[in-house]
C-alpha cells in the first residue's frame, strides 16, 4: 500500500511507465505504416512504370527529429520525377509550350491511405 507522501512519486512512476510503452507502440505502428506505404507504391498499379527503376525507387528513411524517430518515404533512384510524374508538365519546344503530359496521381491517393491506417493503428493503441 501506497503512503500519502509518496502517491505523487507512485503516480508520476505509472505515468512514465505509460508514456513509455505508447510511445513504443507508436514509434512501431509509424515504421509499419512507413513499410506499408513503400511497398504499395513499388507495387501499386498506378505507379508508373515505364521502366520499373521509379517504382524499385521508393524507400523507408529512419530520421530522428527532437528526440523522436520519424520515418520519411522516398524514391531514392527518381526523386526527381515524382513530382512531375503527380502533378504533369509542360512539353516546350523552341521555347514555346506545345502540350502538357499526363499526370499519374499514385502518391497522394496511397499518403492517404496510410494516414488512415495510421489513425486506426494509433486508436487502437489508445483503447488498449
Amino acid at each position: 500500500m501506497t503512503q500519502i507522501n509518496g502517491l505523487a512519486a507512485e503516480i508520476q512512476s505509472f505515468l512514465d511507465n505509460y508514456y513509455t510503452i505508447i510511445s513504443d507502440k507508436v514509434e512501431f505502428a509509424s515504421k509499419s505504416v512507413a513499410n506499408d506505404l513503400a511497398e504499395h507504391l513499388r507495387t501499386s498499379p498506378e505507379s508508373p512504370d515505364k521502366t520499373g527503376d521509379y517504382k524499385k525507387g521508393w524507400r523507408v528513411k529512419p530520421q530522428s527529429r527532437r528526440g523522436r524517430k520519424i520515418y520519411i518515404v522516398h524514391n531514392k533512384t527518381d526523386y526527381q520525377l515524382t513530382h512531375l510524374l503527380e502533378k504533369g508538365h509542360a512539353l516546350r519546344r523552341g521555347g514555346r509550350q506545345i502540350g502538357q503530359t499526363r499526370e499519374f496521381p499514385h502518391i497522394k491517393p496511397a499518403a492517404k491511405l496510410a494516414v488512415d491506417d495510421f489513425l486506426d493503428r494509433l486508436k487502437g493503441i489508445i483503447r488498449e
